[in-house]
């Protein structure tokens, strides 16, 4: 108690406003966006294109915190260099490819189920931050890429319990390896995006990291724009409101909140990091894949057997060791 207040006093009480808004985003938004993309799917929505494009099409809200800060903070835009425009182009890039692939694991898996495979990006994180940052990995750590994996491949083990009617037996192995890929993507563009703050802007200021935020979310719209263009899903969307079970209106509405629903866990995500540290990015992440979880068995009856319970426990787990040894490795430094 005593070292909870000594740290509660460190800081200011806008400090701390800010932090808590920040980790509510990270606890509500994240969950709420993959509840919507699973109810645009048991709706009769049908396409991945749109999905992945309403992931990002949110980028502007983004703009919208940064603009305050240009104003009133006193800051001015970073110099874009031709080496940075490359980067975010390439990020933007890898970006979109990475939310079209958890559409199509969204497309064919339970929510809760995809959301527990997705939890299997922290193993690759710490894989290719070692690989490409250097950034250390000890006993812990190694532990929880393990207890992760595992997590994963007995949920593989339980696909037959684990599966909406009229999902096919290829279609639901689609979605395991969409979404385990996916997760392997994340954790690469996770570690490039270190690397960018690393070696090219040499600085991580809070309006610095939403700029590379701004910027990759961006680049990201314009490359799923141009799918979903050259797709026809534009004309689709209409053809799908139309035959929404929920009505028009209710097709629209879940698009937008899954658009403002993504970019403001992103924002929680980005500002939990700059304000206090991966370690609690972490714990947060932590938290809400049984958050996801339990939400999707309350609101979309998604099954939940002992199989997945288990794997719930495992990536649980794996998060916590993970977090062990991040401090260890902060204490060692």
């Amino acid at each position: 108690m005593t070292l909870a207040l000594e740290t509660y006093r460190k800081k200011s009480i806008f400090f701390w406003i800010q932090l808590t808004i920040s980790s509510s985003f990270m606890l509500s938004a994240f969950p709420a966006s993959s509840i919507l993309s699973r109810l645009y799917y048991n709706n009769g929505g049908k396409s991945k294109w749109i999905i992945s494009w309403v992931a990002v099409a949110g980028w502007p809200l983004t703009a919208i915190f940064l603009t305050p800060i240009y104003i009133f903070g006193n800051r001015s835009p970073s110099p874009l260099t031709l080496k940075l425009f490359l980067s975010y182009i390439l990020l933007g890039f890898l970006s979109a490819a990475d939310n079209l692939m958890y559409a199509w694991a969204y497309a064919y898996l339970p929510a809760s189920t995809a959301s527990l495979l997705a939890a299997t990006s922290l193993a690759f994180s710490a894989l290719f931050g070692y690989l490409i940052v250097k950034n250390q990995i000890n006993l812990s750590s190694l532990n929880a890429i393990i207890l992760i994996t595992a997590g994963a491949a007995i949920i593989a083990l339980d696909s037959d319990s684990d599966r909406y009617p009229g999902i096919s037996n290829s279609q639901y192995t689609l979605g395991f390896i969409w979404d385990i890929l996916g997760s392997a993507l994340h954790g690469l563009i996770f570690a490039l995006s270190e690397l960018l703050f690393v070696k090219i802007l040499g600085r991580r200021s809070f309006h610095v990291v939403l700029e590379q935020q701004l910027m990759v979310s961006f680049c990201a719209f314009v490359f799923t724009t141009i799918g979903v263009a050259v797709n026809k899903d534009f004309y689709e969307m209409k053809m799908e409101a139309k035959s929404f079970k929920t009505g028009q209106i209710s097709y629209y509405m879940v698009l937008v909140w899954s658009a403002i629903t993504f970019q403001l866990g992103v924002l929680g995500g980005t500002a939990v990091l700059f304000l206090a540290s991966t370690l609690l990015a972490g714990v947060l992440n932590a938290v809400r894949v049984p958050i996801t979880s339990i939400a999707a068995v309350i609101f979309l009856h998604d099954p939940m057997g002992g199989f997945k319970i288990l794997s719930l426990i495992l990536t649980v787990w794996g998060f916590g060791s993970y977090i062990v040894g991040h401090i260890t490795l902060g204490k060692v430094s």
